[in-house]
């Protein structure tokens, strides 16, 4: 039985602007080089992986976010079971990539924690605690980047024109909530 306790446990709600967490979700990191390691993962899950840098792809169950040349984020786009931490995803993984030797899985569902913005703010609250330039990347759907945000490592993705994703590890999470409080509060 999995013990599952939230990151954050409010909600924020501002002008132009909505902050929650969406949990729990299956969150994978996979790794491998070999065109074979490709292929078995994109016929194990039915999703190709992006080869494009700072990139993502997206089925009906599965994203998968470009970290870097032989790394990716692979997360359910629905919420999982909080009562079992055992996910098929990471079983078929399991199967046709760790016991082929083709690369790697390692389960980081309770490490990283997903915060979804909503609202027309959201890159004004991004450039108040960010050294990156947002300008394209807010007008590129389907980018992904990782950056500083309050001197903390983060992965955004860009879903749509008004919806991003920011993923943080959990040991930072309640102080990047803290301070994205504090910053939208005075946009």
């Amino acid at each position: 039985m999995l013990n599952y306790s939230n990151a954050i446990t409010e909600e924020m709600s501002y002008s132009g602007l909505q902050i929650s967490e969406v949990k729990p979700i299956m969150k994978l990191i996979v790794r491998g080089k070999k065109r074979e390691f490709l292929s078995a993962v994109g016929k194990s899950l039915n999703l190709i992986l992006p080869a494009e840098a700072n990139t993502f792809t997206k089925s009906d169950k599965l994203t998968a976010l470009w970290l870097s040349p032989d790394e990716w984020m692979i997360f359910s786009n629905e919420v999982s079971n909080i009562d079992s931490n055992d996910y098929e995803t990471e079983n078929l993984l399991n199967k046709n990539i760790i016991k082929t030797n083709l690369g790697a899985v390692t389960n980081v569902t309770d490490q990283f924690v997903l915060i979804n913005f909503k609202g027309d703010k959201i890159y004004e609250l991004f450039e108040t605690g960010s050294p990156f330039n947002f300008n394209d990347f807010r007008k590129k759907r389907g980018s992904v980047t990782q950056t500083i945000l309050a001197k903390i490592d983060v992965i955004i993705q860009h879903e749509s024109q008004n919806e991003v994703n920011l993923f943080v590890r959990r040991s930072f999470s309640q102080h990047l909530f803290s301070w994205m409080n504090d910053s939208a509060s005075r946009l």
